[in-house]
């Protein structure tokens, strides 16, 4: 059974930076893509960011680019996402996910195309 463990949530002021880590085991395969969703009190879970394979290819949401970062351990079970300059805005609890990736190498913004997710890891942005 597929695990997947977030760290590195917690409180920041706006402007501050914080990095989420993702430790996928029990992987039955051996190629994943990877990616970052985000769900804030009330709303929809979102798409944050996403990895392929390889870590060649990478999205974005507009609300984050150029601020956050992806990235995959050189492990490939493993995925990172560096936030900078956050603002209140990014406050939500984040979720890792993964889905097994057959042929390609790309990447997936959707809640449907994932069927991995972890239990998520609160960030809180204060002003």
């Amino acid at each position: 059974q597929v695990q997947l463990v977030e760290s590195g949530g917690g409180l920041v002021q706006a402007g501050g930076s914080l990095r989420l880590s993702c430790v996928a085991s029990g992987l039955p395969f051996t190629r994943s893509a990877m990616g970052w969703f985000r769900q804030a009190p009330g709303k929809e879970r979102e798409f944050v960011a996403a990895i392929s394979w390889s870590g060649s290819r990478t999205d974005y949401a507009d609300s984050v680019k150029g601020r956050f970062t992806i990235s995959r351990g050189n492990a490939k079970n493993t995925a990172f996402l560096q936030m900078n300059s956050l603002k209140t805005d990014d406050t939500a609890v984040y979720y890792c996910t993964l889905r097994k990736e057959y042929y390609s190498d790309t990447f997936y913004v959707k809640v449907r195309d994932y069927d991995n997710w972890g239990q998520g890891t609160q960030v809180t942005v204060s002003s």
